[in-house]
């Protein structure tokens, strides 16, 4: 039964994170007309979050290495519906800033942190599986947020959008509250500073860890470009859709809910890098896809490019557990600050391209990164699976 609620407790964990993250994508044409600023500035709304959460990574790994897992996890779900509240309140886009950079000081105690629990209380096909579920709440969390404050939006404002988020994420807070085990296999580090230290040191030489870095890198830098300058498209001509519009969008995060754990079986049968590969070669279909002036297959284009990017963030996040054998959290700290400045640089790098080239050149710029994906999760994969394909 204990086992049985892991999962569970992962996806609602997985929710409250990824709800907060990216609430603004659906808004930020409203965010731009309401705070008479350009259309590129209102990035930053994505951008301090993700910069937040890549400064405040380590050091949760490092605390939670020490104190333990389930009550950074639970306080952290509980405390990021205070910011989240405050961020529908903000009058300036600067003050909407600092509320979502507070939000993103917070969410690593919850990501980070909940990685290196599945990592350590569950082995083998179950911590893929997991792994799985987890990215599962992940997808399912992201289309809450951005979905909601679409429709909200439409109806009531995109400040009402952030209030619904806010009681969501509160929700979600409360379920990982009740349904998360107590740990059983956590070892708190001992030595202090120099036992850190040390833990770093192993973390440095392990290229196998760093090859997982660099997919998670990868793959948020193009899901956030994707799902930010795309409504920049979406919104203009020919398709000119409205912010409820852009907000059922988002459905196609759902397809990764389906598709993830398919895969995550697929890679216990024939191993984690056929699985990237073919996971990477779907993402670019789907990059190709949004360049057509249909707006079905420029949605399925987006489904399609979802579904592979999300298989691949699975495939990173269990694959830590296999890469690390001490120090789990701090090393899951290493991943998600990489993971979130991928993620942070792919909501304004594209801006330029967007400006000079259209959509069409944040297209070519997320290819390019999906291919370095995919090439380093078949080397990095590689190690392991070749003895045992889910292991």
């Amino acid at each position: 039964m204990r086992l049985e609620r892991i999962p569970l407790a992962a996806a609602a964990a997985g929710i409250s994170t990824f709800l907060n993250l990216y609430t603004p994508q659906a808004v930020l044409p409203s965010l731009a007309e309401s705070f008479g600023v350009p259309l590129a500035r209102t990035g930053w709304t994505i951008t301090a979050s993700l910069l937040a959460v890549a400064l405040v990574a380590p050091f949760a790994g490092a605390i939670s290495d020490a104190l333990g897992r389930k009550r950074l996890i639970v306080g952290a779900a509980l405390a990021v519906t205070v910011p989240t509240v405050l961020v529908a309140f903000s009058p300036t886009l600067e003050a909407m800033l600092l509320w979502r950079f507070v939000q993103g000081l917070l969410l690593p105690f919850i990501f980070a942190v909940t990685v290196a629990y599945i990592g350590e209380e569950c082995e083998g096909p179950a911590a893929i599986r997991a792994a799985g579920v987890y990215s599962s709440g992940a997808i399912l969390g992201g289309f809450a947020g951005r979905f909601v404050a679409g429709v909200a939006a439409q109806f009531g404002g995109w400040r009402l959008g952030f209030l619904a988020a806010a009681a969501l994420t509160a929700i979600a807070a409360v379920a990982v509250a009740i349904l998360l085990p107590t740990e059983k296999k956590f070892r708190p580090m001992t030595g202090g500073v120099r036992a850190m230290l040390r833990g770093w040191r192993e973390h440095a030489h392990n290229r196998r860890l760093w090859g997982t870095c660099a997919v998670g890198f990868a793959m948020l830098f193009s899901i956030v470009a994707t799902f930010t300058y795309v409504n920049f498209r979406l919104a203009g001509p020919p398709f000119g859709l409205s912010p409820g519009a852009l907000g059922a969008v988002f459905t196609v995060y759902l397809v990764g809910v389906v598709t993830t754990p398919l895969a995550t079986r697929l890679a216990v049968r024939i191993g984690r890098p056929r699985t990237a590969a073919l996971a990477a070669a779907i993402a670019i279909v789907g990059q190709v896809c949004t360049l057509l002036p249909a707006l079905p297959v420029v949605i399925l284009g987006l489904a399609l490019a979802s579904a592979g990017l999300f298989v691949a963030q699975a495939l990173g996040l269990g694959f830590i557990g296999v890469a690390v054998p001490r120090a789990r959290s701090s090393a899951v700290g290493l991943y998600v600050s990489t993971y979130y400045v991928g993620g942070a640089l792919g909501g304004v790098l594209p801006g330029g391209l967007w400006h000079r080239y259209g959509w069409p050149g944040c297209v070519a710029l997320d290819c390019l990164m999906i291919l370095g994906m995919g090439i380093a999760a078949v080397i990095t994969f590689r190690e392991t699976d070749a003895a045992a394909p889910g292991q």
